[in-house]
């Protein structure tokens, strides 16, 4: 099943999308207060069916989750060597899938404009899905780990290259080079809508981004290196995530401007200024279109940074 969180008069509300008709579910705002409250969302979704739809517009869909929490791993090996041409991929990366946690008080929906963060003149994006929690997890097996999983949705990671970078070099972060922005939807798409598409450790689904009109990515989910039961294993050992959290998947290869830089793609010629507009589609989970915004002014610390 396929849902989304539509804005209204007097907030939001959740719907399955069927046809091309919002079929409301009263009493919701997004799938994350009806995975908080208990809810089967299934079992919603077959009762909103039952009632006529309404047309509605892409464009006034918000995010379809409020997550409690989100990590945002590097499960892609291509991304990674893409980021380091020329270099070894370290042997680590094939022991675990090492991810980073998130800000999840800064989701925004999938045509919401995005703001470059103060003092940032090395905008990106990364294109990824991301899994969803139905339940919380604690310290599982891979397998029933994939059991967990409620379904997915598109996740883009802005980054900040130059605030990322620069503060990595005290081996931490990233902190503000991740913090300002993460696009989730359009849709939230439920595991049962991919089979048939089983490939490689995922699914066959196309993953594809676009600047300005012109193409910047054009992947796949099932070129991942880690399977989704592996990753929210790894984050679950030893703690507890909720139900509700998102696992990003990271970014698809060549799904990101700073790969494209560093492997002298001629895909790349300058980063994300205001007006820019960057589009994303990946099969089943539904198209993004932002416009790049100016950055908030850049108040100085006492050090004078």
């Amino acid at each position: 099943m396929r849902f989304a969180s539509l804005r209204v008069a007097d907030g939001r509300e959740l719907g399955l999308v069927a046809d091309g008709l919002f079929h409301p579910i009263r009493g919701c705002a997004d799938v994350t207060e009806a995975i908080e409250r208990g809810e089967d969302l299934l079992a919603l979704g077959e009762a909103a069916l039952q009632e006529p739809g309404r047309p509605f517009e892409e464009r006034n869909l918000a995010s379809p989750l409020r997550p409690p929490a989100m990590r945002d791993c590097m499960c892609f090996h291509e991304h990674i060597r893409n980021c380091s041409p020329g270099q070894e991929l370290d042997p680590l990366h094939s022991r675990f899938p090492a991810y980073y946690i998130t800000n999840s008080n800064a989701v925004i929906g999938p045509h919401d404009d995005v703001r470059i963060p103060p003092g940032s003149t090395s905008f990106d994006f990364e294109l990824e899905l991301c899994a969803v929690l139905g339940r919380a997890v604690s310290n599982l097996t891979p397998e029933e780990a994939r059991e967990a999983v409620l379904g997915y949705t598109t996740f883009l990671d802005w980054s900040a290259r130059d605030l990322q970078f620069e503060e990595m070099q005290l081996r931490l972060g990233p902190a503000k080079g991740k913090d300002s922005a993460t696009t989730l939807g359009p849709y939230f798409v439920t595991t049962d809508e991919f089979a048939g598409r089983e490939s490689g450790l995922s699914y066959d689904i196309a993953m594809r981004a676009w600047v300005n009109g012109e193409q910047i990515a054009d992947g796949n989910w099932n070129t991942i290196n880690w399977n989704v039961g592996d990753v929210i294993a790894y984050a679950a050992r030893g703690t507890t995530l909720s139900a509700g959290e998102v696992l990003g998947s990271g970014t698809v290869g060549g799904g990101c401007l700073v790969e494209h830089e560093r492997t002298g793609s001629e895909k790349f010629s300058r980063y994300l200024q205001p007006g820019d507009v960057v589009e994303t589609s990946i099969d089943l989970l539904g198209s993004t279109r932002q416009t790049i915004a100016p950055a908030l002014p850049r108040h100085p610390l006492s050090s004078g940074h």
